[in-house]
Parts: C-alpha cells; structure tokens; sequence
C-alpha cells in the first residue's frame, strides 16, 4: 500500500499540539530517559516504541476505565487506548525531531462493530519511505513488532469482513477521533462514540 502524505510539508509532522504535547515536562522526561540510553534516531525510536506498546497498558485489557488523549496524559497515568497511546508515541518520536504521522485501520469483529484503530508512520533519517508501527499493546493473538521494511501490526485487515488500511498520513490526529476521545466520560462511553470508519 502506497501511504500518501495529508500534509506535504514534512515539518508539519514534527509539530506539537493539544494532543501530542511533545514539550510537556512529562514527555520530555520520557524522552530523554529513552534517549540516554538509546542515543540515535534508529535505537530511540525502537526504544520509544517498545515503551510505550510494552509500559503503558491498552485499557481494555487492564481493565482501566478512564480516558486518556493528551500524549502526557498517556504517560503519566500508563493508561489508554490504541489511538491515545499512538499520540504518546507520536510525541516522543517527535520530540527527538523524527516525523511521525498518525494512520489508522477499520477493524471489526468478524464483520460487525467496525471501529477506527490508531497506528503512527515514522520517517528515520536515510529511508526514503514511511514505516507504519503498532503500539497498542501486545496480548494473545496479537504480536505487533517494531519493524521497518516488513510491517508487523497488531491485526493485518481483513477484506472479506469490510475492513480497511487508510493510506492516508495524517499530521494531527484525526478530527473524529480526537473528539471521540476528549467527549467520553469512560471507556464504555467511549466505545459508543468512536468512528467506525473515516
């Protein structure tokens, strides 16, 4: 799949906002933390990546019903969904000046109950392309990697059930997605506002 990017400006991917609060002292912290022991572009991002897909639990799997969407927020409580954990990710790649993008898929459960999941796009110095990863958080049956040239996602879609890879790399994360978020009182709210599809 070609990945086409929204915003052709690539410094556009570097910037913060609401969402991916890459300045606050609690991203920067992370950061540099993951940086003192990963002092390039290619170890921090692998090392950002494993923290956040391995240290900050997916809710629905712990059980944590609160809602997280500022990248900080992610952080410091250890708690949220794919979506909220690819705006932490995103802000501490774009912390240490790597562009990254947020994607997203439609996933369902075996047809029904379509819903948006959130993935980042990285560009390392040196590599032409773009790179999808996967943080939302490893369990059984789902075994997403770090990886550059091969994608390894948490679940490859599904065609014969509508789902869908959106090829399109978005600066900020999406409008609907990030309304979905800052909206729910909790998490079983949440499931009832997220997107099923952009």
């Amino acid at each position: 799949m070609e990945l086409i990017q929204k915003n052709p400006d690539l410094p556009a991917y570097l910037a913060a906002s609401d969402a991916v609060d890459r300045d606050h002292p609690v991203v920067q912290a992370t950061a540099d933390r993951l940086w003192s022991a990963n002092p390039d572009a290619y170890s921090y991002a692998e090392a950002a990546y494993t923290f956040v897909r391995d240290a900050i639990p997916h809710s629905a799997d712990s059980g944590n019903l609160r809602v997280t969407w500022r990248a900080s927020d992610v952080l410091a409580t250890r708690n949220g969904i794919c979506v909220a954990k690819s705006h932490a990710l995103a802000a501490l790649l774009r912390a240490r000046s790597i562009p990254t993008a947020f994607c997203y898929q439609r996933l369902t459960e075996d047809g029904a109950d379509p819903v948006v999941h959130g993935l980042i796009a990285l560009k390392l110095p040196g590599r032409a392309r773009w790179s999808r990863l996967d943080p939302r958080g490893n369990k059984p049956g789902v075994d997403a990697r770090f990886s550059l040239d091969e994608e390894r996602l948490a679940w490859p879609v599904r065609p014969e059930f509508n789902e869908v890879d959106y090829p399109v790399l978005y600066d900020e994360p999406h409008p609907a997605v990030l309304s979905a978020l800052r909206a729910a009182r909790d998490r079983p709210h949440l499931w009832t506002m997220l997107p099923g599809e952009l």
